[in-house]
C-alpha cells in the first residue's frame, strides 16, 4: 500500500512538472566524520586530535550543487578558496585524489564520475543498476517539502584506504579473506525524498526514488539540501563530462592502489636515506 501511495503522489507531481524544459538546482551541505582511533588516534592526546580535525575541516565539510532535469543531473562541489595545505575532493579522499563531478542519465542508464588523481583526469563510467530501496512510511519536513524515508544496504565499491592501515599495523590476515572483505564492504544508506519534485535523482551517485532526495546519510557522510530553485531564469545545460581516460571502477581503484603504494615506497626510501634524529 505504501508503494502505491507513493506512486500516486509521483503521478500527480509528474502532471504538475510535465512542462517541457523543466529543470532545477539544489544546494547541499555535506559533513563527514572520521574515526581517528582507527588510524592510530587512540595513541594521541585529545588536543592533538582536535588539531588534526581542525586541519581536516575543508575535507570533511563541503558544499555541492545538483543541476537536474527530468532525466539528467550533474553533482559537483562548489569552488572555493582552500586554506594553505588543504586539498579538494568529493567527500573525504586521501592522497592525490580530487573530485570533479558525478553525471547521471536515467534515460540512458549510465553514471559518469569525473575524477583527478595526481594530476591525471579519469572518467569512471558505470551502468545504473536499479538500487534496492525499501520505502518507508515515516515522513518529515525539510524546508517546505514533505519527505519520505527510504533505506537500503549497498556495497561500497570506492577505493578502501584502510588497506594501508592494515598493512601498517602488520596485521596477519589471509590475503584471500582480505580481498573478499574489501569486495563486500557494505554501508547503510538512508534517504529522505520528496515526490513534490518528481525527479529520480539526488546527491552523489544516488537515485532511483520517486522524488528528489533532499537528505542522505551514507556511512559517515550526511548530505542535507539547504536550497532549491526550480526552473531558474538562467538555464543550465547539463552535459556528460568528456575529458579524461575512460575506466571502470575496478580499473580506477587498481590505479589508485598502485600509485599510492609507489608513493609510500618513495617516502620510505627517503626516510631510510636521511636516517633518524
Amino acid at each position: 500500500m505504501k508503494q502505491v501511495f507513493t506512486l500516486l503522489l509521483l503521478f500527480f507531481s509528474l502532471a504538475t512538472f510535465a512542462q517541457k524544459g523543466f529543470q532545477g538546482k539544489a544546494t547541499y551541505m555535506s559533513k563527514t566524520t572520521v574515526d581517528l582511533d582507527a588510524w592510530g588516534g587512540n595513541q594521541m592526546s585529545e588536543q592533538r586530535k582536535k588539531q588534526i580535525m581542525a586541519r581536516m575541516k575543508n575535507f570533511l565539510e563541503k558544499t555541492y550543487t545538483l543541476d537536474f532535469n527530468q532525466t539528467e543531473s550533474n553533482f559537483k562541489e562548489e569552488a572555493k578558496l582552500d586554506a594553505p595545505g588543504a586539498g579538494r575532493g568529493r567527500g573525504f579522499r586521501f592522497g592525490g585524489s580530487a573530485g570533479g563531478s558525478v553525471y547521471k542519465n536515467t534515460k540512458e542508464g549510465k553514471v559518469i564520475e569525473s575524477l583527478e588523481f595526481f594530476g591525471k583526469k579519469f572518467l569512471v563510467t558505470e551502468k545504473m543498476n536499479p538500487p534496492q530501496w525499501e520505502l518507508g512510511v515515516e515522513t518529515k519536513k525539510i524546508g517546505q517539502y514533505t519527505c519520505y524515508k527510504a533505506t537500503m544496504v549497498k556495497v561500497n565499491n570506492e577505493f578502501d584506504w584502510t588497506v594501508f592501515r592494515r598493512n601498517r599495523n602488520n596485521q596477519k590476515k589471509d590475503s584471500t579473506k582480505t580481498e573478499q572483505k574489501d569486495k563486500e564492504r557494505k554501508i547503510l544508506v538512508t534517504a529522505w525524498y520528496t515526490p513534490e519534485i518528481p525527479v529520480s535523482t539526488g546527491p552523489d551517485d544516488h537515485w532511483g526514488l520517486p522524488g528528489l532526495i533532499l537528505e542522505l546519510n551514507a556511512g559517515r557522510t550526511t548530505m542535507l539540501c539547504t536550497e532549491i530553485v526550480l526552473n531558474p531564469e538562467e538555464k543550465v545545460e547539463i552535459k556528460a563530462p568528456k575529458k579524461g581516460d575512460k575506466v571502470t571502477r575496478e580499473e580506477y581503484n587498481a590505479i589508485v592502489k598502485k600509485k599510492t603504494e609507489e608513493m609510500r615506497e618513495r617516502f620510505k626510501s627517503r626516510g631510510r636515506g636521511r636516517g633518524r634524529f
